[in-house]
């Protein structure tokens, strides 16, 4: 049997040969959805201060570079477009789970 995205935990027999069981989740190492999550709203909400900090500093004269402001400000706005399209995709599996019969 396959295991291509290391789902399976291989177990220790006797013969010290290590056979997956079917069935049996091994952890990922990688890095939760909560962390990847998290640093994605950490990144989001820098993006917006720096947006609004650039908006500031263009108005009180302290940045000349108008096209500077724009790109800031359209970086933070296509973050948090992507965000929220996340948090609907996940209302929406939510919503789709709490249908299901058991």
């Amino acid at each position: 049997m396959s295991d291509p995205l290391g789902l399976l935990r291989n177990t220790g027999a006797a013969s010290g040969v290590n056979m997956p069981r079917a069935g049996v989740q091994q952890p990922i190492n990688g890095p939760s959805f909560k962390d990847v999550l998290m640093d994605n709203l950490k990144e989001v909400n820098k993006l917006q201060q720096d947006a609004s900090k650039a908006i500031e500093d263009g108005l009180t004269g302290n940045r000349n570079d108008i096209e500077g402001v724009v790109s800031a400000v359209q970086k933070a706005d296509t973050a948090f477009r992507m965000l929220q399209s996340v948090r609907n995709k996940v209302i929406e599996a939510y919503d789709e789970l709490k249908q299901v019969r058991v």
